[in-house]
C-alpha cells in the first residue's frame, strides 16, 4: 500500500529560518564568557588570566636577563592576589614582538590579555632596554606599548612598571608595584625585642636596615615627594623620645621635634615643607605643625588633660585628620582646617577609633577600630559615611595606603607577640600576608617612585 505523505512546507520554511538564525548567531559569538569587566569598588571573585610571553632578545645574555625581569613581573601580579599567569606550556603559538598574534589562540586558553616583550642588554654601557606590547585578546587589538631604559642595577623597576601598566588596564587605576615600604623590623621575644627602622621594595627586595637597633624607633612615615623619612626615636636615653627626619640619599638625620616633652606620630605635608606631629607633656597630648625651613612651631590643638594625636594631612594639604578623646573615654576621628580651626567629629559608630589617614586620592579615610575587645582595619568617607570594616583580629593597627588608593597595608600581632605585615583591598577582599624578610609593624607605603 502506498502511503501519501502530506508535507508541511510552512513548517519546513520556519525550521530553515530557525537553523539559519542559529548558525549566524553562533558564527558571530566571540566566546567572551571569560572576559571580566572590573569596578575597583567591587569584589573580584577569581584571579584574572594573563599570558606573558618569554622576554626575548637578540642574544642569549639578553634572553637570560629577560627571564629575571619576567620572574619579578609574574611575582608582582600573582602576589597582588588579582592575577593568574597562564603557564607557557598552554600556549598555542609562540608570539613574536614584530608580529600580531592570532587572537583566537589566546582566547581559547582564556587569556584576557597577552604581553609580548623584547630585551636589549648592553653590558658595555651598563643599561638594559625593554620594549613591550600589551594586547586585549577580546578586542583583538594592542591596547598599550612602552619602552623602559634603565641602568642595569635598576632592572627590577622595569618589571614593576610593566606590572603597573597591566594592573591599570584591568582595574582602571595605577598599580602599586614601583614603590617602597618602611616599617619597624622586629626581632627577639617580647622581653628582649630589638626594633629597627627598615626599608624594602614592595615585593621585599632591596631590604636594608636604616638604624642599628641601639635605640628604639617607632612611627615612621614617608615624605610623599622626596627621599625622606620622619620617625620617632629614643636616641637620647636621658630625654623623652623625639621626632627626626632621615634623608635616604645622604643618610643625614635631623632633629625636628625638639620640644619639651615627647614628640611622636609625625606626618609630612603634601608641600614637603611642613611636618605635623603630637606632643605629649604633663598628661596632655596636642598637635603641632613645624615649618621645616623656619623651624617655627605652631600649636593646632589645645586640649587640657586630653589626647589629640595621630594627625595626617588631606591630599590637598588644607585639612588635618586626627583622633581624640575630647568627647569621652573612647577616641574618635576629627577633622580640622590647616590652621587648627573648624574642628568637626567624623566617626559616628560605636567603639574607639585610632590612626586615621587619608587615601592619596582623598576619597577615603582608613583607620584602626577597637570594638568589643577586637581590633579592626576599616575605611569610611571623609564625612564619616559608608563605614566599612575590612579586617578583624586579636590585635591589628596602623593602616597605610598604597599609592593607588586601592590597597592598604597594616600590621597584625598574634597572641604569641609576633607581628606580621598584611595587605587588603578596599573592597574587603584579597587579604594576604605581605612579604617582608623580617617580622614587622607600623608600615608606611611610599608614593610611586620617580
Amino acid at each position: 500500500m502506498k502511503v501519501k505523505t502530506k508535507i508541511n512546507y510552512k513548517a519546513i520554511i520556519i525550521c530553515n529560518y530557525f537553523f539559519a538564525f542559529v548558525i549566524i548567531y553562533l558564527s558571530n559569538i566571540t566566546f567572551s564568557h571569560s572576559k571580566i569587566e572590573i569596578s575597583i569598588n567591587d569584589g573580584i571573585s577569581e584571579a584574572l588570566p594573563v599570558a606573558i610571553s618569554e622576554f626575548n632578545g637578540d642574544n642569549l645574555d639578553s634572553i637570560e636577563f629577560g627571564a629575571k625581569i619576567k620572574e619579578v613581573l609574574v611575582n608582582d601580579l600573582e602576589n597582588s592576589g588579582l592575577f593568574r599567569i597562564i603557564d607557557n606550556e598552554a600556549f598555542l603559538e609562540m608570539p613574536a614582538f614584530t608580529k600580531t598574534p592570532v587572537f583566537t589562540n589566546w582566547r581559547t586558553i582564556n587569556a584576557n590579555m597577552l604581553l609580548v616583550t623584547k630585551v636589549n642588554l648592553d653590558r658595555e654601557n651598563n643599561f638594559v632596554n625593554v620594549s613591550y606590547k600589551l594586547y586585549d585578546t577580546f578586542k583583538e587589538k594592542e591596547v598599550e606599548n612602552g619602552e623602559y631604559k634603565i641602568v642595569t642595577d635598576g632592572w627590577r623597576r622595569i618589571a614593576h612598571k610593566i606590572a603597573n601598566s597591566i594592573y591599570k588596564k584591568f582595574l582602571g587605576v595605577e598599580g602599586y608595584f614601583d614603590s617602597r615600604i618602611i616599617f619597624i623590623s622586629e626581632k627577639g621575644d617580647e622581653k628582649n625585642r630589638i626594633k629597627r627602622l627598615a626599608i624594602m621594595d614592595q615585593d621585599g627586595a632591596n631590604f636594608k636596615f636604616l638604624t642599628n637597633g641601639n635605640e628604639l624607633t617607632l612611627s615612621p612615615r614617608f615624605d610623599p615627594k622626596s627621599q625622606r623619612i620622619a620617625f620617632m626615636s629614643y636616641k637620647n636615653r636621658k630625654q623623652p623620645p623625639k621626632v627626626y627626619i632621615l634623608d635616604l640619599e645622604t643618610g643625614e638625620q635631623d632633629l625636628i621635634g625638639d620640644m619639651s616633652g615627647m614628640t611622636f606620630a609625625p606626618y609630612f605635608a603634601p608641600d614637603n615643607n611642613h611636618v605635623i606631629m603630637s606632643l605629649a607633656k604633663r598628661g596632655t597630648t596636642n598637635i603641632y605643625e613645624i615649618d621645616l625651613n623656619s623651624r617655627i612651631k605652631k600649636e593646632l590643638t589645645s586640649s587640657s588633660g586630653g589626647i589629640d594625636t595621630s594627625p595626617s594631612y588631606s591630599p590637598d594639604g588644607n585639612s588635618i585628620l586626627f583622633n581624640s578623646d575630647r568627647a569621652g573615654a573612647r577616641s574618635q576621628i576629627y577633622t580640622m582646617d590647616r590652621n587648627g580651626s573648624n574642628i568637626n567629629r567624623v566617626s559616628k559608630g560605636e567603639g574607639s577609633y585610632r590612626t586615621p589617614t587619608w587615601s592619596p586620592d582623598g576619597k577615603w579615610i582608613a583607620f584602626t577600630k577597637i570594638l568589643s575587645g577586637n581590633f579592626y582595619i576599616g575605611i569610611m568617607k571623609p564625612d564619616g559615611s559608608d563605614e566599612r570594616l575590612l579586617t578583624s583580629s586579636w590585635l591589628e593597627e596602623g593602616p597605610s595606603w598604597g599609592p593607588n588608593s586601592r590597597t592598604i597595608i597594616f600590621s597584625r600581632q598574634k597572641r604569641t607577640g609576633e607581628n606580621k605585615l598584611y595587605a587588603i583591598d578596599i573592597d574587603g577582599n584579597n587579604e594576604r600576608l605581605f612579604y617582608s624578610p623580617t617580622n614587622g609593624s607600623q608600615p608606611s607605603w611610599s608614593a610611586h617612585l620617580n
